[in-house]
């Protein structure tokens, strides 16, 4: 009897309809199964997960691994397009499938993959498929479009409503208003008319404790999204967003619809239009009168919060009248949510760029501190990799256990002993328990991947550190900023605002882009971490 696994798939429109069900599905494809006297060992299933793409299909994903692993013979769905909806999809999916000797079946479509006529009937129903998908997103959308024209609300979270049902209709869904959360939008709408910037209002708003919809502090970009959002003034905006999906934040539409809705507005038109004043004679460019690169941003922490650290300027007027320029990184989560979030922690441009710099550099040309660091790396990394190497051992010996308790199930059904119900049962638990096993050793793997079985040379290491340093010294700004975003993992700080620690990152991709051509395949395979330790004393 073969052993075969069933792939099922709703989508979340699809999840209401009768027929599309995982139960649904399920039941028809194990029915089928039995007629066809296969024993199913395994279910795959993805709940509310478009069948555009295999991306987010974390189901499907698991189900080709443990296909390429021989675990079973074929994949049954209860129709081709819960497998893929996109013809590409579908016909490499079948072809993993097929080159690990799989096979794959439909219980509403007839057809074999491994003769012509069944290929060439696969890729029609594919096509069909695909046509299918692309027709119900092209009706979807018309739906949208006609409901937003009669000012209905097409869905959404927004801060100060909530979406209610009229009914067990979802098209006679409308916006009602949340009282304790209008308050929060007048009062950003109010702040902002008084002359209040959205630095203060964030400031603000997130140090008396108010919260955003999903209950996180106000951003600067949350705010203005409040203030440009006509949803207040009772208007529904439509269309604002064009192939989101493919083209993402550079999609935007700068005419989308604006019509009137039917939900009460939360802000007076007044206000609204005295707030788009004074945003308007705001919104012009300042003239930048400095330059600068900050190569540490985004790889500087911050000491309070461990974010990441960002660019800032301070310009202070002098008694002659000319302006003196200070520059900082500033802490970005400081920035970008106020002090509620936390603190500026600013550490001045060019001192930590300084010791950063000159601490790498010190570090390459003394050898007995490289030759320590080496030492340290590899001590610790044999540390680790011998409890990983003893943990995956014993795991596999649990999965062999496992595989022997399954193939006696299958001699027990041979033998009569136990029916065919129980056999799936049976095979279900045991497969769960491999699966969990399984998943432990994949995160021993990962962890042993981190590290290296072979200690790092010395020579190795220096060579690394040689062509860093070179290219940190010749480079332009652009190359400077990508090497060391590259390499360094992350720089952390002292609450005193001092360097704490470098820690920088050596992989196959850093190695080949920092490597010689020549020498390219020797030892740059390996993976490994350098943590320069800094005990300074504050500028």
């Amino acid at each position: 009897m073969k052993k075969v696994v069933i792939y099922a798939r709703v989508s979340t429109a699809e999840q209401a309809e009768e027929g599309y069900s995982i139960d649904a599905q399920l039941d028809t494809v194990k029915k089928k199964c039995e007629q066809e006297g296969r024993v199913v060992v395994n279910e795959y299933v993805d709940r509310g997960i478009s069948g555009k793409s295999i991306e987010k299909r974390d189901a499907l994903k698991k189900l080709l691994k443990d296909a390429a692993k021989g675990q079973f013979e074929e994949v049954w769905v209860w129709k081709t397009n819960r497998l893929a909806r996109n013809h590409l999809d579908l016909l490499k999916i079948v072809d993993e499938l097929n080159k690990n000797n799989v096979g794959f079946k439909s219980c509403s479509e007839v057809f074999d993959t491994s003769t012509p006529t069944g290929k060439l009937m696969m890729n029609l129903l594919a096509s069909v498929g695909e046509f299918e998908r692309e027709t119900i997103v092209e009706n979807v959308k018309l739906g949208m479009k006609q409901r937003a024209k009669m000012g209905k609300w097409n869905g959404g979270v927004v801060l100060g409503y909530k979406s209610v049902k009229s009914g067990d209709d979802k098209e006679k869904s409308r916006l009602v208003i949340v009282e304790e959360e209008a308050e929060t939008v007048r009062m950003i709408f109010q702040l902002y008319a008084s002359g209040r910037g959205l630095k203060s209002i964030v400031n603000h708003i997130n140090k008396l404790g108010y919260r955003s919809k999903k209950g996180n502090m106000f951003a600067i970009a949350t705010i203005k999204e409040i203030l440009h959002n006509p949803v207040y003034i009772g208007k529904i905006r439509y269309n604002r967003m064009q192939d989101w999906n493919e083209k993402r934040r550079k999609g935007r539409n700068e005419n989308p619809m604006i019509v009137d809705g039917e939900h009460t507005p939360i802000i007076e038109i007044d206000l609204w239009n005295k707030v788009h004043r004074l945003y308007k004679e705001r919104s012009h460019k300042p003239v930048r009168n400095f330059s600068g690169s900050y190569p540490l941003t985004g790889i500087l922490k911050c000491p309070q919060c461990g974010a990441s650290m960002v660019a800032g300027v301070v310009k202070r007027k002098l008694k002659n009248g000319n302006y003196s320029i200070h520059r900082y990184y500033y802490c970005g989560r400081w920035r970008n949510q106020g002090i509620a979030a936390c603190h500026s922690n600013g550490i001045r441009k060019d001192y930590v760029e300084e010791i950063v710099f000159n601490k790498i550099n010190e570090v390459l040309f003394n050898e007995q501190v490289l030759s320590d660091i080496v030492f340290n790396l590899n001590k610790r990394s044999s540390d680790i990799i011998e409890p990983l190497d003893n943990h995956i051992k014993k795991t596999e010996k649990v999965i062999r256990e496992l595989e022997s308790k399954k193939a006696r199930i299958f001699e027990l059904y041979e033998e009569g002993i136990i029916s065919k119900c129980d056999i799936s049962d049976r095979l279900k638990e045991i497969m769960q328990k491999i699966d969990v096993e399984r998943q432990k050793i994949e995160e021993a793997e990962k962890q042993l991947s981190q590290s290296t079985s072979d200690p790092i040379e010395y020579e190795v290491v220096k060579r690394l550190m040689l062509n860093f340093n070179y290219i940190l010294k010749e480079a332009d700004i652009e190359k400077k900023k990508l090497v060391l975003n590259l390499v360094i993992r992350e720089i952390k700080t002292n609450p005193d605002r001092t360097v704490k620690s470098i820690l920088l990152n050596f992989n196959n991709k850093t190695n080949q882009y920092l490597g010689n051509s020549e020498d390219e395949s020797n030892d740059d395979s390996s993976s490994f971490c350098l943590e320069i330790n800094l005990c300074m004393d504050k500028p």
